[in-house]
């Protein structure tokens, strides 16, 4: 199967680089921007093309690697062109292929989503780290299981879900990635405050996160919860609240801290909880 990329951003030149050092026959790529097109097929020893329509003729299957906002008008542009018989693919994690590719049925062309459950940072190193990552794979055509088979091949672990769940599969992606930077982006912030400068209050917090996340993958997230929350600490939970300055603020703790009581509740079934529900409920 010969694979195109329209797009040349860090998912483009990852993905590109990933199949390419495992055999995998990559056409090349196009982009708006003929340089990031001529950059990113230098670095995985495929070509650059000038012509959208080229590439398409050229490939068996087009991997869209724009931001999502431009997946399905990137898509509209290839159907002014024949694409029966090719396979369109994207990488968003929130958009189903039924979603981003709308009508692909009539075309003759089958849409697929193939969603690396990883974060690529960098368009020159993360191919790197493909390896033993998971895929989300999903999409109304028949190449589902080649899709899988070719992945596996190549180290990743493939997994097949349903379009319809791909919301609900991509919110659960945030809470254990951007969520996850966004709370730690608070508490730098609150050390900040106590007189911790910003690159010392980063310090100061990594050993704490990474053992924190070392318990987590070993014993499971509810294994691993410790603080006010899993005690019950009710006292404690009302002076957090209390402590921080804004609406904002609050509302994530309560947000978080209700969350943890769900897991403190799986880890310690006979404990009662109600108070301190109650607590981050009425602020007393």
């Amino acid at each position: 199967m010969d694979i195109g990329f329209i797009g040349a951003g860090r998912v483009g030149f990852s993905l590109g680089k990933f199949f390419t050092r495992g055999g995998v026959h990559v056409t090349g790529y196009w982009s708006r921007h003929e340089e990031s097109a001529r950059e990113a097929a230098e670095f995985t020893g495929t070509s650059a093309y000038q012509q959208i329509t080229q590439i398409l003729q050229d490939s068996d299957a087009l991997f869209l690697t724009v931001p999502d906002g431009a997946i399905s008008s990137v898509y509209l542009k290839l159907r002014e062109s024949d694409i029966s018989g090719k396979q369109i693919c994207h990488c968003s994690g929130a958009l189903s292929a039924r979603e981003a590719f709308p009508g692909i049925g009539e075309t003759g062309a089958c849409g697929y989503s193939i969603h690396p459950l990883f974060p690529v940072s960098s368009k020159l190193d993360s191919y790197r780290e493909l390896t033993g990552a998971f895929f989300c794979l999903e999409g109304d055509g028949p190449h589902l299981g080649q899709w899988s088979e070719m992945l596996e091949k190549l180290g990743a672990r493939p997994r097949i879900i349903d379009g319809a769940d791909k919301t609900t599969y991509h919110a659960g992606c945030v809470f254990a990635s951007n969520l996850v930077c966004a709370l730690t982006w608070e508490a730098r912030q609150l050390l900040e405050k106590c007189g911790f400068e910003r690159e010392e209050a980063l310090e100061a917090l990594t050993p704490l996160m990474r053992a924190n996340m070392e318990h987590i993958l070993a014993d499971g997230p509810a294994g691993a919860l410790t603080g006010p929350a899993e005690r019950g600490d009710t006292e404690t939970l009302l002076r957090h609240l209390a402590c921080l300055e804004t609406e904002p603020e609050r509302e994530a703790y309560r947000g978080a801290s209700g969350l943890a009581l769900r897991a403190a509740r799986e880890k310690n079934p006979d404990r009662d909880y109600v108070p301190a529900e109650q607590a981050l409920k009425t602020g007393d």
